[in-house]
């Protein structure tokens, strides 16, 4: 029996955990949640649910309008207690899905305190990376990524020596834009960006996903999480989302890992590992599937794929810089107060600003990542739409 603390239990990656948590009861039991503060009702459905024995929530407010609801389990407010229910000694593994920055804390405490972390909050390897890896290699925390890109690798890497690797190949949908020009979206809509052609995501992760950030911040991630420089690590648009990432070997062999688009294979993977868990609702026919293509990104159209290669080979804070910025860029987008080709420039105009220097601490990514976000605030601001 593994004994889960889910962080972002509200979210998509959350409930997808909850499901397979539901359908393997006598495998896992989940001993803590935690959740913004817009989903209460969802929240304290989730608590009687699990029975879980502690929560956490970003303030007062939330915490009361869960007591409101008859939940009796300890209610921990603020980002503190976030922090406490990452290292709960209860806890076996933490399921790390909080969205943006805001998760790097909590993911950090995991670590230190020596947990298994289920990962599929990216942020917190873009910004801190090399932070994050040292402190697990030290206390012997084991980071399992739930990212399906990432958890395609995982999977194909698991035995190989490291100089079996020619490079990693990370695939992409292409998102709700794919094929169409750079010119053609500039009056693209908020709601047109939330369409994604194959996953159910939040709404960050959907527009990420629309401007090619996401695989970016994917491209990052990936050189912390297997050690591979950035000019091993390419991207390719694969619109099916039925091969989930590639390795290439020195030997010119390609191993994938395939799988229809659904978070529940590589988060029960993640919450299982070593051993694969049935799902046998979940499979591909390939056959039916008729094709599967691949593209070269169109990095005209969409930007921010380079951007992130520029933030990962200069290094030091400037990832944490293009995390906070784009964070900060996508949000103004999502209240219409940035076009969607803007997104792009804002985190360009942060990249340029920023006088980047060495990382060694989580807080100095933090502090970068709060710089990015006060620069991209100005910056909307002097558009005049802010």
């Amino acid at each position: 029996m593994r004994r889960l603390a889910v962080l972002g239990a509200t979210g998509s990656i959350g409930e997808s955990t909850l499901d397979v948590v539901r359908r393997f009861p006598d495998r896992f039991r989940v001993v803590a949640l935690a959740a913004g503060g817009r989903r209460i009702d969802r929240l304290a459905a989730q608590v009687r649910e699990t029975g879980a024995r502690w929560v956490a929530v970003p303030d007062e407010a939330a915490a009361e309008a869960l007591r409101s609801r008859g939940v009796t389990a300890e209610i921990l407010a603020g980002p503190e207690g976030l922090v406490q229910v990452a290292g709960l000694e209860e806890a076996d593994v933490v399921v790390s899905a909080v969205v943006g920055a805001a998760g790097l804390l909590p993911t950090y405490a995991a670590v230190l305190a020596g947990k298994t972390v289920a990962l599929a909050n990216k942020e917190s390897l873009v910004a801190a990376g090399e932070v994050v890896m040292a402190a697990a290699r030290r206390t012997g925390a084991r980071i399992l990524p739930v990212d399906s890109e990432h958890s395609a690798l995982f999977q194909a890497l698991e035995g190989r020596e490291p100089g079996q690797v020619r490079r990693l190949i990370l695939t992409a949908s292409g998102g709700p834009f794919r094929g169409r020009s750079r010119t053609s979206l500039a009056g693209v809509s908020v709601d047109q960006a939330l369409t994604h052609p194959n996953w159910s995501m939040g709404p960050k992760i959907t527009v990420d996903s629309a401007t090619l950030m996401n695989k970016g911040l994917e491209v990052i991630e990936a050189r912390w999480l297997f050690d591979v420089a950035a000019d091993r690590i390419d991207v390719a648009v694969h619109p099916e989302s039925i091969v989930h990432s590639l390795v290439e070997f020195v030997d010119g062999s390609l191993i994938a890992q395939l799988g229809p688009p659904d978070m529940r294979i590589p988060i029960a993977y993640a919450l299982s590992h070593p051993e694969r868990l049935p799902l046998p609702d979940l499979s591909v026919d390939l056959v039916r599937a008729g094709r599967l293509t691949f593209e070269e990104p169109d990095r005209e159209a969409f930007p921010c794929l380079d951007l992130a290669y520029e933030a990962l080979r200069a290094g030091g804070t400037v990832p944490a810089v293009l995390s906070g910025a784009n964070e900060e860029a996508v949000a103004a987008f999502l209240s219409r107060r940035l076009g969607f080709l803007e997104i792009a420039e804002a985190v360009a105009a942060a990249l340029e600003a920023h006088r980047p220097h060495a990382l060694t601490t989580v807080q100095g990514a933090l502090e970068a990542d709060l710089w990015a976000r006060r620069f991209v605030k100005g910056w909307v601001g002097r558009r005049g739409r802010g």
